[in-house]
């Protein structure tokens, strides 16, 4: 079994984490990074421009925020990867996913835009798993006090995009 064909353990995660990795199907996690990146972009091609600043209630995201925090997320998610792999031990602080909203102005952008960063953001992310040597998977990063392991943040990333997508077929949708 390939490395990155395995799930990772419960104790390579919290249960705050678990929401996400439940949510990932078993496989090569390499695969299923493409194929995550490729249903994403294929539900934003199908929202039409006039809609991505649709908020099924007041005081939730718009779908170009929600973008655009998928793209956040990632990018968070990746560094906290990055630096566990390479073996750096400083502890990191949590990230208000609400205090990047507002500045991040994705509403000022195009769904067109925001998919073509979503895309390359996403490669990035697989071409840097797809890059790790086998002992880096199972090295281990804390973040806001909680302990994660390379495996585990590969899983929290896609898990967090399915869950957004699921939020955008179930409340907006999509």
């Amino acid at each position: 079994m390939s490395i990155s064909s395995m799930r990772p353990e419960g104790s390579e995660y919290t249960p705050y984490h678990a929401v996400y990795v439940d949510k990932v199907p078993d496989g090569d996690i390499l695969a299923i990074l493409r194929a995550n990146g490729s249903e994403l972009d294929a539900m934003f091609a199908s929202v039409a421009e006039e809609r991505g600043g649709y908020r099924y209630a007041e005081g939730k995201w718009s779908i170009r925020e929600i973008i655009g925090h998928i793209i956040d997320g990632e990018r968070v998610l990746g560094y906290r990867a990055l630096r566990a792999a390479r073996g750096d031990p400083t502890p990191l602080e949590g990230y208000d996913a609400e205090a990047y909203i507002g500045p991040a102005r994705s509403d000022d952008r195009s769904i067109a835009d925001l998919r073509t960063e979503l895309r390359a953001v996403r490669e990035s992310t697989r071409c840097f798993f797809a890059s790790l040597p086998r002992e880096a998977w199972d090295r281990v990063g804390v973040t806001g006090g909680r302990a994660i392991s390379v495996r585990a943040l590969a899983y929290v990333i896609v898990g967090h995009a399915i869950h957004h997508m699921r939020a955008l077929a179930d409340h907006y949708g999509v």
